[in-house]
């Protein structure tokens, strides 16, 4: 697919945000006043930056409000309920800590919770697509869940755990590359079943169907060659798992923790831009791009 900056911002930033919201709920870390205040402003911005940039990529976003009444069949209904209930919980249970100096733990608990539920849904956004087999696996959202409660480790100062969730987030993404690349050629899709015509006999592309470029063409067969893609793919593993761990392992230091919490990011967004620009739209087969 073609890969558009608002998706990628939304999917990176609202999952960093969602994830230092998660960990903050759970009281860590256990701060309070002005300290809370820095911490839970990060998390806001990050969240709801993320979802504000999601609505960029609407045909019509005036009529966002309306996804609230699909809950029931939609996945980015079920996403928009869950970060209002996430967002609505953190931000009492930060009001709390800010300017009461009081911890309401069962608040942060399901604050946190609902946190990972935002994280989920956004996830089964793309995982639902049978259209795209790189996409309809389980372990999408699970590449998702860890890619935050990484980052939002990191961004929450804990370094133990990120040190972990990172080798675990990097683990995840190399299993995801490798089962994704098989994904189209296992789930039986060809030109032969795009088009229709395979009781016909063998199929292949003579002539395009169209002279010109069109709306399918433009959003879901976006082609990355072999050789781009694998280094693109060092960079995203090497920015968002090898610099910041090797960074947290030197002595702390507030320049370190910052440029590691810079690379994860960084990283994050290269892995997110490969995440759509790989994704194979069975549609691409009905025009021989596959």
């Amino acid at each position: 697919m073609h890969p558009a900056p608002s998706v990628i911002v939304f999917t990176t930033f609202s999952g960093l945000g969602f994830g230092l919201l998660a960990w903050l709920g759970f009281g860590y870390p256990a701060v309070t006043g002005w300290t809370a205040f820095v911490f839970f402003a990060i998390a806001f911005g990050m969240a709801g930056g993320g979802l504000l940039a999601s609505t960029f990529h609407l045909g019509r976003p005036e009529r966002a409000i309306k996804a609230f009444t699909q809950w029931r069949s939609s996945w980015l209904s079920r996403e928009a309920w869950c970060a209002v209930g996430a967002m609505g919980c953190m931000g009492l249970y930060a009001a709390g800590l800010v300017f009461l100096d009081v911890r309401w733990t069962l608040l942060g608990i399901l604050g946190a919770a609902l946190s990972m539920a935002t994280v989920y849904t956004t996830s089964m956004i793309y995982t639902q697509l049978k259209t795209i087999p790189r996409w309809n696996m389980p372990i999408t959202p699970v590449k998702f869940l860890s890619f935050s409660l990484a980052g939002g480790a990191l961004l929450a100062g804990q370094v133990t755990a990120a040190l972990l969730l990172l080798l675990l987030a990097g683990g995840v993404l190399l299993l995801s590359w490798n089962m994704g690349d098989k994904a189209l050629t296992n789930s039986g899709t060809n030109m032969a079943s795009a088009t229709g015509l395979g009781k016909i006999g063998k199929v292949r592309a003579f002539e395009p169907p169209h002279t010109g470029t069109n709306y399918l063409l433009r959003e879901f067969v976006h082609v990355v060659g072999r050789k781009h893609a694998q280094k693109l793919r060092i960079i995203a593993l090497a920015l968002m798992v090898a610099v910041p761990i090797a960074l947290l392992a030197l002595p702390f230091s507030h320049i370190f923790a910052l440029l590691a919490v810079l690379s994860h990011i960084a990283g994050v967004l290269v892995a997110r831009w490969l995440f759509f620009a790989e994704a194979e739209h069975v549609v691409g087969l009905y025009y021989g791009k596959r």
